[in-house]
């Protein structure tokens, strides 16, 4: 159950962060879709391609305050991925200030995402 709740925070972050980063450019219609989905689904790809490698669904792991630092290194990891992906996807040049951009946001929205969480976690261990 845990396992699944994570992962679903994780996509559900992943998405909000794209979103957010769109409206933030005043690009919030539905005709922006197709741009949204050439990063998040390589974010969303790049993210779970390094997150169960380095034990972020662990329960061991995911219920661990001196553990936050993992998904702020796999988030800088994932979203240079994916800014990569994006590249080929839209034969575009990878442009590297986009991928630093999109790595702090996505850190910034796990590691809240990964404390409410724990938070929440520990509250129902009780």
């Amino acid at each position: 159950m845990k396992k699944s709740v994570l992962i679903l925070g994780d996509i559900l972050v992943i998405a909000f962060v794209t979103i957010v980063g769109f409206v933030s450019h005043g690009e919030s219609g539905l005709s922006f879709l197709p741009r949204m989905a050439a990063i998040f689904f390589p974010l969303t790809v790049s993210w779970f391609l390094l997150a169960p490698a380095l034990g972020l669904f662990q329960p061991e792991t995911a219920a661990n305050p001196k553990q936050l630092w993992l998904p702020v290194l796999t988030a800088l990891f994932a979203a240079s991925l994916a800014a990569i992906l994006r590249g080929f996807i839209l034969n575009a040049p990878v442009i590297p200030i986009f991928a630093v951009v999109l790595g702090v946001t996505t850190a910034l929205g796990i590691v809240i995402w990964r404390v409410l969480f724990l938070l929440f976690d520990r509250r129902t261990q009780k």
